[in-house]
């Protein structure tokens, strides 16, 4: 048992690539949200943190019924899901074929996921106003959609956490002493001086980002390490005040065009023992 866990924390890696994903600072973010007895994380997207930190216990939520469908059908049914990848072929007329598609299983809507993530331009998630993925296909031959000693992986990860599709402050407030709670909002560090406030009113409004800011305040106040990701902006540095503040510097790789790739800060603030 013991060389089955070591080779799972030793090459636990996210399933899929999200916007926004902190796996190039989990350096930095790790050691301030190990050692908990439950980790909480409601902006669950790629998991970046969670796959490093492995934590024994967890609870972990997202809004998107598309990527929590995803890693319950990895937790609980990884060989199925396997199975339906392994069917589908890395062609531009089978992409389409996938993404105008509309499965009706729990299993088909995962593979469907897995397959598109893997395959679409730059290896992102984007819906359209209707909630239909617009992503074209990404033309990247090289790239397998099924790795089975992945999936495998994961769905070994995802044993001891419970999953969620709900609301970040329904899943946080159940934290209790002793506990950590990882808050990654959605939001944009390629901003301009009103760039941030109108980019995330689309998608995590101002309101939701005080709504945020007061939910962490009273979960560390009930004795619950908090962390935030955030965006390094005057507004959100006023915002979070009260917090400790860690500016850290990444490269942006989400862009498509290259030139758009720059080194960007942002903030990383805490509260709580």
């Amino acid at each position: 048992m013991r060389e089955i866990d070591k080779k799972i924390s030793s090459k636990a890696r996210p399933l899929i690539k999200w916007a926004g994903g902190k796996r190039s600072l989990s350096a930095q973010i790790k050691p301030l949200v190990d050692g908990y007895r439950r980790y909480y994380e409601p902006f669950f997207g790629g998991g970046a943190i969670f796959f490093d930190l492995a934590p024994k216990q967890s609870v972990l939520s997202d809004l998107n019924p598309e990527l929590i469908n995803c890693y319950e059908v990895t937790k609980t049914q990884p060989d199925e899901l396997i199975k339906k990848l392994r069917a589908l072929k890395n062609t531009e007329e089978s992409y389409y074929q996938v993404r105008a598609s509309v499965p009706r299983t729990a299993v088909t809507r995962a593979a469907r996921f897995v397959y598109l993530c893997s395959l679409s331009f730059n290896g992102i998630y984007r819906v359209n106003q209707a909630g239909q993925f617009n992503v074209p296909y990404g033309y990247k031959a090289n790239v397998v959609p099924c790795d089975p000693e992945l999936i495998r992986t994961v769905s070994q990860r995802l044993q001891s956490s419970q999953l969620f599709c709900a609301d970040f402050e329904t899943i946080a407030i159940q934290a209790n002493r002793g506990d950590c709670v990882y808050f990654d909002p959605p939001y944009t560090v390629a901003h301009g001086t009103n760039g941030f406030l109108k980019y995330n009113e689309k998608i995590f409004s101002w309101k939701d980002q005080e709504r945020l800011e007061s939910v962490a305040l009273n979960l560390a106040k009930r004795g619950i390490k908090v962390v935030i990701s955030n965006a390094d902006h005057p507004s959100i540095r006023a915002l979070y005040k009260a917090f400790k503040v860690q500016t850290v510097e990444r490269w942006s790789v989400i862009s498509g065009n290259a030139d758009g790739r720059k080194s960007i800060t942002e903030c990383i603030f805490s509260m709580g023992d």
